[in-house]
């Protein structure tokens, strides 16, 4: 069989023998024939079918309603039609999977969002979803090639973690004791987890290997029902040795032109439909994420640019208090209109590994905010220095023991490193022009969601 996105790109000569098998988008019945609308994923061009009544097996094509798997042979001639440059004149068709149309939910109507994730097993089968998971795989190639380009080891973090990355506490726990019971009981014999991050095991890596990446899927138990949250999600975690914070922003900033880049290269025509449908001018915007350095803000030049804006944000800003969306979309979309890297945060703002600044009281960690989305990036030159390592930790309350082997990384060889998260669909939110987390993943896990 061939893919109709090779027959409708000319890959296959004209007036050939073709093979083509999809799902019906659409049929229009005709005095003497049949137009058949069909489509196998592999674009968002439909392939036209025409079915004549002469044909031996014509009666299968009366049952091929849409949402029908169909698969056809025929002749591959230039369409004399307007909207598709080829078509197939059908010598042969065969029904492969009936859909009743009277039960089949996707009809040729736009449907909400809200109603596709009802039904997620069959929205890809629409245009705009089978768009996006088109492009997640698109973006996911581009992250591996920017990454071997570059010369890092895509490497394979745990899943199931004994240590919470960022202290935060919200964190799936898995355990094989129905209702509960002694953690010295339980599989592992001590308390288990889904990791919130794949970080610290990559710098162990990292302060072996020079250069690796991590990516991968990571979870959250944060009760939080927004379109930015989701309890699964996939995270690009790159970790550098002998690097520090300059180096870390340089890294981000070009990861995300690169797979901008590829998107506009490779996945254009699907980038068009959300371009047309979902945010008229993504291109323009896309291309400005291309077009100049980002900016570079210390986070206190930050906080007085949107103490000076004049603006009535609902949490005001303030010298010591985290940046809120509201205040991140401001800079990069009103105030610079291009992205921004935040960087040299409040320590009590960041996690225990983040490096201590000299002036004792901020520490070398970034955020990359971009227009549409806000932070798309954070990450951090790491704490090398077992003293001030243990220091922080002993602020924090954590137990040290538990992450000896952490520590052991600063006791032996220890060197200046960096890294960073990620959020791959918040990337895809950039792309799309979506405005759901839910929109950019298969089959979104969410509070009180769990289907498929």
């Amino acid at each position: 069989m061939a893919r109709i996105a090779d027959i409708l790109a000319g890959r296959q000569p004209e007036n050939s023998e073709v093979e083509a098998a999809g799902w019906v988008r659409t049929r229009r019945d005709a005095k003497g024939f049949s137009f058949l609308e069909l489509n196998d994923g592999s674009c968002l061009a439909n392939l036209q079918v025409v079915a004549e009544e002469a044909l031996p097996d014509y009666e299968v094509v009366r049952r091929a309603h849409t949402g029908a798997a169909v698969a056809v042979r025929g002749l591959l001639t230039a369409s004399l039609g307007r909207g598709q440059k080829w078509e197939v004149k059908a010598a042969g068709l065969r029904l492969l999977g009936e859909a009743d149309p009277e039960a089949y939910p996707l009809q040729k109507k736009r449907h909400s969002d809200e109603f596709l994730r009802e039904i997620a097993h069959l929205r890809t089968r629409t245009n705009k979803f089978g768009a996006v998971f088109r492009l997640r795989s698109r973006c996911a190639w581009a992250v591996h090639d920017f990454f071997r380009q570059r010369g890092f080891f895509h490497v394979h973090t745990p899943i199931i973690t004994g240590s919470d990355c960022e202290g935060a506490g919200e964190m799936f726990r898995v355990t094989t004791l129905p209702g509960g019971g002694p953690a010295a009981e339980d599989f592992f014999g001590r308390e288990a987890a889904l990791t919130v991050s794949g970080q610290l095991e990559a710098e162990l890596l990292a302060l072996a290997l020079g250069r690796v990446y991590a990516f991968g899927p990571t979870f959250r138990a944060e009760n939080s029902n927004t379109p930015r949250h989701a309890a699964e999600f996939w995270m690009i975690e790159p970790e550098m040795a002998f690097a520090g914070l300059g180096e870390n922003m340089d890294l981000a900033e070009a990861l995300i032109k690169h797979v901008v880049a590829d998107a506009l290269e490779t996945g254009r025509e699907d980038l068009a439909l959300f371009d047309r449908f979902v945010e008229p001018g993504l291109f323009a915007r896309l291309e400005n994420l291309l077009a100049e350095a980002y900016v570079r803000l210390p986070y206190g030049e930050a906080v007085a640019i949107l103490k000076a804006s004049g603006r009535k944000f609902e949490y005001e800003p303030a010298w010591g208090m985290d940046l809120q969306t509201e205040h991140e979309r401001h800079l990069c979309e009103v105030h610079f209109k291009k992205p921004v890297v935040v960087h040299d945060y409040p320590l009590a703002l960041k996690p225990f590994y983040m490096r201590l600044n000299d002036d004792g009281r901020t520490v070398a960690a970034m955020d990359l905010l971009v227009p549409k989305v806000g932070e798309l990036v954070g990450g951090s030159q790491r704490e090398e220095r077992l003293e001030v390592l243990r220091g922080r930790m002993a602020d924090l309350g954590l137990d040290q023991a538990a992450y000896w082997w952490y520590l052991d990384t600063r006791r032996f060889g220890s060197v200046p490193h960096a890294g960073f998260g990620l959020g791959f669909e918040r990337l895809l939110l950039l792309l799309t022009g979506l405005g759901n987390i839910r929109d950019v993943i298969p089959f979104p896990r969410t509070p009180k969601s769990l289907e498929f």
